[in-house]
């Protein structure tokens, strides 16, 4: 069983109110083999919400209060971001979970890259403010990106 962000399984949670659906993730759910979170809306924002970015840094900088997550009209939802990612983290532990894949790019679940924080659309190496929990607490985190390479044993 793994963990799937839960828009990249076809719930339309992310900020626009869209899914980012991969329809071979959302088998797995169907199937059993994983269930879905959504940090962003387990530490309270709204759908839609206005979109948000990490400034001065990436998620592990958010951690060590060096960055925020500020929305695009300036509100602070720095608090918001490090609830749904605690949330998120004990419902896969609940869950027996030790994998997750998350949504690349992601204020909260880029693994790679997130946009830059200055809402030009440009992104920068880093990661999001849950998967830099979940790391943090020793969880795998995989990208949607690469899901098939590193778990394609798991899910044939």
């Amino acid at each position: 069983m793994i963990g799937i962000s839960s828009c990249l399984g076809g719930i339309c949670c992310r900020y626009d109110g869209q899914a980012k659906e991969v329809d071979a993730l959302r088998k797995l759910v169907d199937n059993g083999q994983a269930i879905l979170v959504c940090p962003e809306v387990l530490g309270g924002m709204p759908i839609p919400r206005d979109p948000a970015e990490i400034q001065g840094g990436d998620g592990f900088d958010v951690w060590k209060n060096q960055s925020m997550v500020i929305t695009d009209k300036g509100e602070d939802v720095t608090e918001q971001f490090k609830l749904g990612a605690i949330i998120a983290y004990q419902k896969l532990i609940e869950a027996n979970i030790s994998t997750i894949i998350l949504k690349e790019n992601s204020p909260s679940c880029g693994h790679d890259q997130v946009y830059d924080g200055n809402f030009s659309g440009s992104r920068k190496n880093g990661v999001g403010v849950a998967t830099a929990y979940f790391l943090s607490k020793g969880l795998q985190v995989i990208s949607e990106n690469n899901w098939k390479t590193t778990l394609e044993q798991d899910f044939k």
